[in-house]
């Protein structure tokens, strides 16, 4: 029986938890009180929530996954907060489930077992810009755009855009990419440091205190550690992060193509000819075609890539010229050009909507995106096998890197639909592990996708995982259920 369960005898008028978990805690009548009342002694009573609509909000992201409402949420204002209340969680063997904005799409905010939600939202100060050294340390509150609003006036900004307005400390923990990474990679290559609160309030920072060179050999990395962690071996309190200068140019195009083959074929030459270009997305007719009804454009129904470059004018002009010969050389269309910010700005929010296009194909179901990713040199056949294994599902990606999306609609009460959906995944992943390929290019592992980590990085692999996990958390206090 958990705390939670034992006290909801004495106080269920003031505690309305919903109960669904295995592990066990004991306790003695009236514990719960003193829990709350001493989340309460740390946070107020402004920082502590029990209201099922609040657990609720907390206990979903934005994936297909059910949700899973914690017992409590818990609002810390600084990370001597966050130590405190860590601290009262492991005295009494409570999990504890970061959340940042629920943008997430592997259910990594779920409460699986109960436990305590930190939502840190209220953390939100940028810290330490350093514009002369091109980096900035920010609180888990601090959301991608935020920071570019912040920065908008230094000359400088942190490339890496998921899409959504994601936290860039949750990005960190799920390490995200995104539209720009073909050219800036992702979160792992642009995280100096971290401030992480582990599972008993320690209080770590992975590169130490106040450290944020560009590189670095001083022993194990850290940083790299829980960057992809997903909230298993603690909570992310502070991320110091590299900049990069804006642009003197950024001008963004748009080109149809005749079949998915020629477009993916066209991606992949450009990134082998060296083409320093910021971003390369590809939608197919499907998804254009909800792009254009959702957005009210008129984009031609076929396969499409949209691009963008970034530089001096001099090096645009020879960075669009070896493009478009290449494109041309694939059966694609004239570029459609986008120069100022306004359009560029309209052109991406399309892509950007693309999920939110699906969905709007099919009101009242759920989206289901993967995030593949297999070699280069392997995604014109991975995608057009992906293409034909759909037959009457959606399919969008960015496939810059490597990395692709099969974004399907599905309504998730059928279950025969889902149950097709699901077997879709499955050769989806085995396809692209077969190709050299990874289950997962940037949403995570969460709880759709452990049994595939397993398959690909194999028994001896996930047992080393599991002792680095029983090292910083031996309780199993941190986002149990996740990862592994």
């Amino acid at each position: 029986m958990t705390l939670f369960m034992q006290a909801l005898r004495f106080s269920s008028s003031r505690l309305p938890f919903i109960c669904r978990r295995s592990r066990t805690y004991s306790t003695e009548a009236g514990a719960i009180e003193r829990v709350i009342s001493a989340f309460r002694s740390v946070s107020g009573d402004e920082g502590v929530s029990v209201g099922s609509a609040v657990r609720e909000q907390h206990g979903r992201d934005e994936s297909a996954h059910r949700c899973r409402p914690p017992d409590v949420v818990v609002f810390p204002r600084s990370v001597e907060e966050v130590s405190a209340l860590a601290k009262i969680c492991h005295h009494h063997q409570l999990p504890i489930i970061p959340f940042g904005t629920g943008t997430g799409l592997e259910g990594g905010v779920g409460a699986l077992q109960g436990g305590v939600c930190f939502s840190l939202r209220k953390m939100d100060q940028v810290l330490d810009l350093h514009q002369e050294d091109f980096d900035v340390t920010v609180e888990p509150g601090v959301t991608h755009r935020g920071l570019n609003s912040y920065l908008r006036d230094t000359g400088l900004w942190f490339p890496v855009d998921p899409g959504a307005d994601a936290s860039l400390c949750g990005m960190a923990a799920t390490s995200a990419s995104g539209t720009n990474a073909v050219r800036y990679g992702t979160m792992r290559g642009n995280v100096l440091n971290l401030e992480v609160v582990l599972a008993d309030g320690t209080v770590l920072h992975t590169a130490g205190k106040g450290r944020r060179p560009r590189k670095t050999s001083a022993g194990y990395n850290l940083t790299s550690l829980f960057v992809g962690s997903e909230g298993t071996l603690g909570i992310i309190t502070k991320a110091t992060l590299r900049l990069f200068g804006i642009p003197e140019s950024m001008v963004s195009a748009v080109c149809s193509f005749p079949s998915v083959q020629s477009a993916v074929d066209s991606t992949v030459q450009i990134l082998q000819a060296g083409v320093p270009i910021a971003r390369i997305e590809f939608l197919d007719d499907v998804m254009i075609n909800a792009c254009n009804h959702f957005n009210k454009l008129s984009y031609a129904v076929t396969p499409t890539l949209f691009l963008e470059f970034h530089g001096s004018s001099k090096n645009m002009e020879e960075q669009v010229s070896i493009t478009e010969e290449i494109t041309r050389d694939n059966g694609g269309s004239e570029f459609a050009w986008a120069e100022d910010e306004e359009t560029r700005g309209r052109l991406w929010k399309a892509r950007h909507d693309a999920g939110y296009a699906a969905l709007a194909l099919r009101p009242g179901c759920k989206a289901y995106s993967t995030d593949v990713c297999v070699p280069i040199s392997r995604l014109p056949q991975i995608i057009v096998e992906t293409k034909e294994d759909l037959i009457r599902n959606n399919i969008t990606g960015h496939v810059g890197d490597g990395n692709f999306h099969c974004l399907i609609v599905l309504d998730p009460n059928d279950p025969d639909e889902v149950a097709r959906v699901h077997s879709f995944t499955e050769r989806l992943v085995r396809r692209a592990l077969a190709m050299d390929g990874t289950c997962t290019g940037e949403h995570g592992i969460g709880l759709g996708k452990r049994a595939l980590l397993r398959e690909e990085v194999g028994p001896l692999a996930i047992s080393v995982m599991q002792g680095i996990k029983a090292t910083l958390d031996p309780k199993n206090l941190m986002n149990p259920g996740k990862v592994l």
